[in-house]
């Protein structure tokens, strides 16, 4: 029995210690990074039938809490996280949804990982699985569980710290996916581009968050 015992700890314990050490270097990287700018690739898996739909577009980010998440393709959609509302625009319907910024960051949603406010070593168990093509690899299970977060995997680059992939379920198995690409660190970022008006004749909408 003792050196079973051994066997785990020798096992576990350097996994939980090497976690433990990555998601400080994502901590931090996140705390010194003032802006970034990407391409995205998404993939949104609906469990019941087993469809995924695939979305590219683009985003921008600013602290504190500035985002610009612009989806191209297959629909044109703006999501605009400024400094007092967050919009989302879908131009071919004619409809503009108000959400409040407490909305958003207060349920653990893709925009809370995608701006660094999860904070990974307080709000999740984390396993660490190894490196997967070059990439760290973390899987998450919250501690407090919400309808929209059950689980969670994210790659992490070594060489800064950055997320460069992540997925995430929710609780009844959809899967939200993404993958970013040709980051630019802090680049100088015009604040006028996290503002929205909405255009003249389209309904706006007060959201809210599944």
């Amino acid at each position: 029995m003792r050196i079973l015992v051994t066997l785990l700890c020798s096992t576990i314990f350097p996994a939980l210690v090497f976690a433990a050490d990555i998601t400080d270097t994502v901590q931090k990287r996140y705390e010194t990074l003032h802006s970034f700018r990407a391409f995205f690739t998404q993939h949104l898996t609906n469990a019941a039938t087993q469809k995924t739909e695939e979305r590219l577009g683009s985003i921008v980010f600013s602290k504190p809490k500035l985002l610009r998440w612009e989806t191209t393709s297959p629909e044109e959609e703006l999501l605009i996280v400024g400094p007092q509302a967050v919009w989302e625009y879908l131009p071919e319907d004619g409809i503009a949804y108000r959400y409040t910024t407490e909305q958003i960051f207060q349920s653990k949603t893709m925009l809370r990982f995608i701006s660094g406010e999860a904070n990974l070593k307080e709000d999740f168990a984390i396993v660490d699985k190894g490196m997967d093509a070059g990439l760290y690899l973390l899987e998450l299970t919250p501690k407090e569980p919400e309808p929209g977060l059950t689980f969670a995997r994210v790659w992490i680059r070594p060489e800064d710290g950055l997320l460069e992939r992540i997925r995430i379920v929710d609780f009844f198995g959809n899967e939200n996916a993404i993958e970013l690409k040709a980051i630019e660190l802090d680049p100088a970022v015009d604040s006028k581009i996290f503002t929205f008006t909405p255009p003249q004749g389209t309904q706006v909408i007060p959201g809210k968050v599944q």
